[in-house]
């Protein structure tokens, strides 16, 4: 899948979020190393604490169907700044592929293309358990 493919999967997931109490919708399309790509969308809860973001809802699906190699994941918001992964985010990512590819778009279109460790920085993961 090209890069602007992976960008309108993103985007055609903002229509789909459920987001009544924040009216901040997000997608996100997860590209797995084999080329499988999986979609989310925020799901809000009135329990704010029960609330998935896409990119864990993308992750859940794909987790779920056996992938588990990611290589680039892209965010998209339809606010003026980029819509960046949350912590508990970047944390759930960087237990997977804590080298991959983070495109965060914002409502222009326009992209931030950072690395998972420009995000998350010295960060915890299944090695530090051995």
């Amino acid at each position: 899948m090209t890069q602007d493919e992976l960008k309108a999967a993103a985007v055609a997931m903002l229509d789909r979020a459920y987001c009544p109490y924040s009216h901040f919708p997000v997608g996100a399309a997860l590209e797995c190393s084999d080329g499988t790509v999986f979609t989310g969308c925020n799901i809000e809860n009135a329990a704010y604490g029960a609330t998935i973001c896409a990119e864990r809802t993308a992750i859940a699906k794909a987790v779920s169907e056996g992938h588990r190699d990611f290589v680039r994941i892209v965010i998209a918001g339809r606010s003026r700044d980029f819509c960046v992964p949350c912590g508990t985010c970047r944390q759930v990512l960087r237990e997977f592929a804590p080298g991959m590819e983070v495109l965060c778009l914002n409502g222009a279109g326009e992209e931030l293309c950072l690395t998972l460790e420009d995000l998350l920085p010295h960060s915890f993961g299944p090695e530090h358990l051995q």
